[in-house]
């Protein structure tokens, strides 16, 4: 069996939607998160759950920028990322472009590469909606546009199984 590497997917509501009608679903520009050898170098301590665990922030962060672009009517407050499990050699390491940045080649799964989906809460989507207009001057330096992303980023993710994809979709 080939080796797999779970790659964390930014995305937004509509992606889900995308997924559960087509039964595939493309990361946008073709780049997702993963716990590298980059990362794990970064990092002097902790372990490789603590690891992918910035990797998986990195995403939800990456969520963010994908929502403040967007044009979601219908959901546009909440984060999304979607964990994949893909084949090693679908997933190079891009660390010249941070840490736990990786170029997906294809760009594409489908439903029998999700692993698992979370999304943000209700509860935090007052939150997630400042941090979207906060993002660029964030991305800037500005420590107040920081701190509204920050407090976005800090917000529980609700996990949803596999399985759980087309109840998501419908419920939300």
């Amino acid at each position: 069996m080939a080796a797999k590497e779970r790659v964390y997917i930014p995305a937004t509501f509509g992606m889900l939607v995308e997924l559960q009608e087509t039964g595939a679903l493309s990361a946008r520009s073709g780049w997702g998160f993963a716990l590298t050898p980059a990362l794990k170098e970064f990092y002097t301590q902790g372990d490789e759950e603590e690891m992918a665990y910035s990797a998986f922030q990195e995403a939800a962060a990456s969520s963010l920028r994908l929502l403040a672009i967007g044009d979601e009517d219908t959901f546009p407050h909440r984060r999304v990322v979607v964990s994949v499990d893909l084949p090693a050699q679908q997933v190079t390491p891009r660390p010249e472009l941070g840490e736990a940045v990786v170029a997906l080649e294809p760009a594409q799964f489908g439903v029998e590469a999700l692993a698992c989906i979370h999304v943000d809460i209700e509860e935090s989507e007052a939150a997630t909606a400042k941090a979207i207009e906060s993002i660029d001057a964030a991305d800037l330096g500005d420590e107040d546009a920081e701190l509204q992303v920050g407090d976005a980023l800090d917000n529980f993710m609700a996990y949803y199984a596999p399985h759980e994809l087309p109840f998501l979709v419908e419920l939300l």
